[in-house]
């Protein structure tokens, strides 16, 4: 027996499953992670507590091009992975209940 919020998550699933797999939804979803993992990264580039990584990036004006490229990239990568891994385990937990109704 299904209790009422397993029914209810069925119902919003039924109706949300397809839009939420689109690429553009992923990166809504998933971009707030991924921000603070790149300010993170921004922060510690710019404290300069590792004294040879500063010499090294400052020795070329393109270092600052590629830390944020690479952030970037970084955030894109993130947003997605997060937003497709919590599709797929709410689509997961879907099929887990439908089975469990047609077993019924």
């Amino acid at each position: 027996m299904l209790t009422t919020e397993e029914e209810g998550f069925l119902a919003y699933w039924e109706k949300k499953r397809q839009s939420k797999k689109k690429l553009a939804w992923s990166l809504a979803a998933g971009l707030p992670m991924g921000v603070i993992i790149a300010i993170a990264v921004f922060v510690n580039y710019f404290s300069g507590w590792y004294k040879r990584a500063t010499m090294e990036i400052n020795v070329d004006a393109s270092g600052v091009l590629v830390v944020l490229i690479a952030l970037i990239l970084i955030v894109i990568f993130i947003a997605v992975f997060s937003a497709r891994h919590k599709w797929e385990m709410n689509e997961q937990y879907y099929k887990e209940l439908l089975n469990k109704k047609n077993k019924e």
